[in-house]
């Protein structure tokens, strides 16, 4: 059981209507366990949203989501930093409540380094020493855009229905906003069961244009993929997905934008979904479109400075079930293609995988500068020839490629001199212990 030492919040005289922060994040990144800003939080007052957001509307404090809230008509919603937000529990008991931002809406989500936003579980926030966060207990966020894609206009995103849930158009300029200093948490759901094709992502990127500023932001313990790009021009930078229980990064649809510093790195107490009784679990996983058919527009996107890091050697090979949960460290197939520049995969059965005709590891990625390691193979199939074999290991030995000690697991975490997208900052959180 845990002990929650309670801060004294009352000298706090915050309420979801102000605009001050809840955040305590006075403490630089040390793997401790729950920190005081769920505590203080818990115990403020909580606004519940549902319905239609169809006017411009400001989030501050503590937000209870209630259902679907969807963004539109014109209407932009800004969200406060040190804002927390969470779920409504349905009457199974799952977090369902889900933040759409649709082609008509826009969102400003501004936290600072200090002052992060941040979504997450409901049962962080309850003040209860006996519950515990799980994957699912928030929704997650969707934003919707009018930028090219490849499947009509008329598509619903995937986990939704109607026509307020369209995506894609000819806008490549398309400005759903800004999100930027922002921790999604616990997020994920599906609405029939698992891998069935119909669920919500943590952070969904439908149709959306490169107007969009997506900058620093953290997924942690996602039900389902962290990142998911439906189509779109939308660049991002400084992301990281932590313990997904799919895959971290998911490109669909003609996405063509250009991923800037991102980190996708295991927690191998994490759960994992599988595929006919096989992981399917990726850093990366990249198609064209779910039927594999070449189209005028190819998903292809460009990345540059990836850091994938999966298990460590020993937790691989020695603790029971582990190995089984990873498949790619990237998997292209289905007729994708891939631009990578400065990239480091480590700690995947497999490091690069690319499958299918049409499918490559474009011959624009600057080759040099991939090293990659698999535990049983590097690399396979059309492109990755390109690859200095110097560059690529095979065998028991997770390799480290210069990083001080990337692997979450066995203590001292640290991917410097990889940390890009200042990964272990005061804006991030990646131990969601309890003090004992």
């Amino acid at each position: 059981m845990k002990k929650l030492t309670l801060i004294a919040v009352a000298a706090l005289s915050l309420t979801a209507c102000q605009h001050d922060s809840l955040v305590d994040s006075s403490d630089s990144f040390n793997m401790k366990a729950t920190s005081a800003e769920y505590l203080t939080a818990s115990a403020l007052p909580v606004t519940s949203v549902s319905g239609d957001i169809t006017s411009s509307t400001v989030w501050s404090g503590v937000i209870e989501i209630n259902g679907i809230v969807s963004v539109k008509n014109g209407a932009t919603l800004t969200i406060m930093p040190g804002t927390f937000i969470k779920a409504k529990p349905n009457a199974i008991g799952e977090g369902s409540g889900i933040l759409v931002i649709t082609k008509t809406g826009k969102i400003n989500a501004t936290g600072t380094e200090s002052q992060p936003i941040i979504f997450t579980s409901y049962n962080l926030l309850d003040g209860n020493e006996d519950t515990t966060a799980t994957s699912g207990d928030f929704g997650g966020v969707v934003i919707l855009g009018d930028a090219p894609t490849n499947v009509p206009t008329t598509t619903t995103v995937e986990g939704l229905t109607g026509s307020d849930f369209y995506f894609g158009g000819s806008n490549t300029a398309h400005n759903g906003g800004t999100m930027k200093y922002v921790r999604i948490e616990f997020a994920g759901y599906d609405f029939v069961g698992a891998n069935s094709g119909n669920e919500v992502n943590a952070l969904t990127l439908a149709g959306v244009g490169n107007g969009t500023t997506l900058d620093h932001i953290q997924v942690s313990f996602g039900q389902d993929d962290s990142f998911e790009f439906f189509g779109g021009t939308v660049n991002a930078s400084n992301l990281i997905s932590f313990a997904a229980e799919d895959d971290n990064f998911d490109f669909d649809n003609g996405y063509t934008g250009t991923i800037t510093c991102a980190l996708a790195l295991a927690d191998t107490n994490s759960s994992h979904t599988t595929s006919g009784g096989v992981s399917d679990t990726n850093g990366i996983e990249l198609d064209n479109n779910a039927s594999g058919t070449s189209t005028s527009l190819l998903t292809h996107p460009v990345i540059n400075n990836l850091t994938i890091v999966g298990p460590s050697t020993n937790v691989f090979s020695t603790v029971p079930g582990v190995g089984p949960a990873y498949e790619n460290g990237i998997h292209i197939r289905r007729n994708g293609r891939l631009t990578l520049n400065d990239a480091v995969i480590t700690g995947y059965p497999t490091g690069i995988k690319v499958e299918g005709s049409g499918s490559e590891l474009s011959s624009a990625s600057i080759y040099s500068s991939i090293k990659v390691h698999g535990f049983t193979t590097s690399v396979t199939g059309l492109g990755t020839a390109g690859i200095p074999s110097g560059n690529l290991f095979t065998g028991a030995s997770a390799q480290l490629f210069g990083m001080s000690q990337p692997f979450f697991n066995i203590g001292g975490w640290n991917v410097s001199p990889r940390n890009c997208g200042n990964y272990d900052g005061i804006w991030t959180k990646y131990n969601f212990g309890t003090i004992d």
